[in-house]
């Protein structure tokens, strides 16, 4: 009989890191948008120069809590102070285990008093559901799958759309698209525009670094919101260039977020325990995939907490009780690592591309733009023969004409320094799908600020892409 749980499989194969790390699901996929609309160079540099559209609408979990307990279930589960949640805001809501490791991250909305809307990668939207289903709350929940990773020609539908425009000429569409100018929305506020004859939530974001505004609605209005937005873009006679699937997830390397840090869940007793029960041998936790050089016994060596991603800031301290506090209070006092921009030594990589034009067992490919070949990458990063960082991932970037990764390295690494990335798994590789037989490569890695665009350094409001210690 198949496994029916993420339990029953950790409990016929007690190695987690060898299990994901051989784990044939494929490689992590951004689903339904078209790979290319131009080429993924000139995708990249108009977020940069011009203006930039991104379909947000497939690769994303909705999940939308309401409810007389809606507000307390989910300030009791995500580590982030609810006191300044209004309406009409958004917040970026981290949830950790009783252990105080990062489950993942969504962004938040806030509706109504008793209403919410989240939006972001599967761990949380499972862990969320189960607390639900684990605790007695007095909340509704409706959840929306991402799409498909391979739809195979189906139709794929979901509950709402999401576009975002951004990049320097964004405002003068925003005009076109509202029949005037715009209300002034602050950072990560919501507010009402129009879109031709439809009005519209948006809010106040930036992926990259550069000015926009991210829109939703009901996913029938889709066609129409699109065809308006690029005839406004047309009368405002900006170059508004759609952005692919490829060149999509490369934008966090420029602004610093690190979207897919392993889950903190195979591991710990009671509540977790009961969690790794209910998850389902199919989910995000029980088929994703470890990739990298870095090779531990441990399944908690990739884990991280809130402080080495930059988000203690959210720590809402002040809060009677939420699950993991206990545990962030204990790691509050220790030495936790810092997250930093690796930028890799351009010899190097090209050494490493070289590498399949040569007789021999090649080095592991680089794919352009970004060569991440799993759902969670831990690539080593050496100071002599000591382990002193993690790179977790990496991409390249067309307006810096370089590769970058991010991670986290030991608090005394300082910014300047020159590292050694152990590039490629070791043995040849794992049994991945994604994955050709290779030998390892070392790439210097400069440290580097995050977030490492000049423009996201400099013009984000406050928060974990700009916080310091």
């Amino acid at each position: 009989m198949a496994n029916s749980s993420l339990s029953e499989i950790l409990g016929e194969n007690p190695d987690p890191v060898g299990l994901l790390r051989n784990s044939r699901v494929g490689v992590y996929v951004y689903p339904v948008v078209a790979a290319e609309f131009a080429n993924w160079r000139s995708e990249q540099a108009a977020w940069r120069n011009s203006a930039v559209l991104f379909d947000q609408s497939h690769h994303m979990d909705e999940l939308i809590v309401e409810g007389p307990d809606a507000e307390k279930f989910l300030a009791h589960h995500g580590i982030n102070s609810f006191a300044n949640f209004g309406l009409n805001r958004a917040k970026h809501f981290v949830p950790v285990t009783p252990n105080g490791h990062v489950i993942g991250d969504h962004i938040i909305f806030r509706e109504r008093d008793d209403k919410f809307i989240l939006v972001g990668r599967a761990p949380t939207s499972n862990w969320l559901m189960f607390c639900a289903a684990y605790g007695q709350w007095n909340v509704r929940l409706k959840h929306d799958p991402r799409s498909p990773s391979r739809p195979e020609g189906e139709r794929v539908l979901r509950t709402h759309y999401r576009y975002q425009i951004q990049g320097p000429d964004a405002p003068k569409i925003f005009e076109k698209m509202n029949g005037g100018p715009i209300p002034e929305i602050k950072f990560f506020h919501v507010d009402w525009i129009k879109v031709g004859s439809k009005k519209v939530q948006a809010l106040r974001h930036g992926m990259s670094g550069a000015p926009g505004l991210e829109i939703w609605g009901p996913y029938e209005d889709k066609a129409y919101i699109l065809s308006v937005i690029l005839e406004s873009a047309k009368e405002a006679g900006v170059d508004l260039v759609r952005c692919g699937s490829r060149a999509y997830s490369t934008n966090t390397l420029e602004s610093g977020w690190i979207p897919s840090p392993l889950p903190g869940i195979y591991t710990g007793d009671g509540m977790l325990a009961e969690y790794r029960k209910w998850l389902g041998a199919d989910s995000y936790e029980a088929t994703g995939a470890i990739g990298g050089s870095f090779v531990s016994n441990n399944i908690e060596d990739y884990y991280v907490n809130p402080f080495e991603l930059g988000y203690d800031f959210y720590i809402g301290w002040k809060k009677d009780d939420f699950v993991g506090k206990a545990a962030l209070e204990q790691m509050k006092g220790r030495k936790n690592r810092k997250k930093v921009t690796f930028e890799w030594n351009r010899e190097d990589v090209l050494k490493v591309i070289a590498s399949g034009f040569e007789d021999g067992l090649p080095y592991k490919w680089i794919d352009f733009p970004q060569p991440n070949y799993a759902s969670t990458s831990a690539d080593m990063v050496m100071k002599d023969d000591k382990m002193v960082g993690m790179s977790m991932f990496n991409g390249y970037s067309f307006n810096e004409r370089c590769m970058l990764s991010l991670g986290v390295v030991d608090q005394d690494v300082e910014e300047g320094d020159v590292l050694t990335l152990i590039w490629g798994e070791p043995d040849g590789g794992s049994r991945k799908t994604s994955i050709e037989p290779h030998r390892q490569a070392e790439i210097r890695v400069r440290v580097a600020p995050t977030p490492y665009a000049r423009e996201a350094r400099e013009n984000y409001a406050d928060s974990w892409r700009k916080r310091k210690d």
